[in-house]
């Protein structure tokens, strides 16, 4: 397969509507806000979403979640050596040949292979990634929600009072329109092998980006990939650059709308570019 010769640029229109987006860990697993009240979903937490449609699709995928994952490997040390011949941890060029050829998220995200176990001989190799993703953040400022919940059973004891677990929280936003952008560099795809047959998969995976995502964070339909915009270029270096690609995607309140509550309160547009034109694609 042969390695993309143009730049990539894409961005993507999120709708959130009653469901917890990308809990924060150090807040309470409360929904993700920046000081300015804005709603945001982490780069990382997009990716895993890709690494998890890309799965789904039957690529090779290195990190894998504990809680999602398509073989029986405990950790990443354990799937690398696993997986890999042990002349590659002693070879920098062959580690990164073969695990780029073998993962598709090496090859588009870049991985760090620093291992101190006996078997990957203390390798340490950096792979930078052509794929690059922000994060997601609210066109406006978000509100987020909290409900308190009870269980209805008890975990322990003789059932004649409730545990200290039987009560909790729930958090979630009640709507917004996230958007988030990203890159495929041609440069760093002639290093990691990455085609122009990823790039297809890597749009096809996020205009999925919520198939098989439910919880009860995210229920069935709470979160949707609305649009996702992807422009190609006519050379390697990009005929513009990122920044004001980006910024021709334009999300705002129609008229006379002042608290938005769904999709159809919003306008979308993209302003054109002399030579490039952008494939406007909805979401699954």
């Amino acid at each position: 397969m042969a390695v993309i010769q143009n730049k990539i640029d894409f961005a993507a229109v999120i709708m959130v509507k009653n469901a917890n987006p990308n809990g924060d860990p150090l807040n309470g697993n409360r929904p993700r806000v920046t000081y300015d009240g804005l709603g945001e979903i982490s780069d990382v937490c997009l990716k895993r979403k890709i690494r998890n449609r890309l799965l789904e699709k039957g690529q090779g995928i290195f990190v894998q979640s504990d809680d999602y994952k398509f073989d029986e490997y405990p950790s990443l040390y354990s799937r690398a050596t696993g997986e890999l011949p042990k002349e590659a941890f002693k070879d920098k060029a062959l580690l990164r040949k073969l695990s780029c050829e073998k993962w598709y998220d090496v090859r588009a995200f870049g991985q760090l292979f620093a291992f101190k176990g006996s078997e990957a001989k203390g390798v340490s190799e950096g792979i930078r990634g052509p794929v690059s993703i922000h994060p997601a953040f609210s066109v406006l400022p978000v509100n987020a929600s909290t409900v308190q919940i009870t269980k209805s059973v008890s975990s322990e004891g003789d059932g004649s009072k409730r545990g200290s677990d039987t009560m909790g929280m729930k958090h979630r936003v009640d709507h917004g329109a996230y958007v988030f952008y990203g890159s495929i560099n041609p440069q760093l795809a002639t290093r990691t092998g990455f085609s122009q047959e990823d790039a297809l998969l890597m749009k096809e995976a996020l205009i999925h980006l919520f198939d098989n995502d439910a919880s009860s964070a995210r229920p069935e339909g709470s979160m949707e990939l609305y649009k996702l915009i992807w422009w190609e270029h006519g050379n390697p270096t990009g005929q513009y650059s990122s920044a004001k690609v980006h910024r021709t995607l334009k999300v705002s309140l129609k008229e006379g709308i002042t608290e938005p509550k769904d999709i159809d309160d919003y306008v979308i547009q993209v302003e054109p570019m002399e030579g490039l034109v952008p494939e406007i694609l909805d979401g699954n």
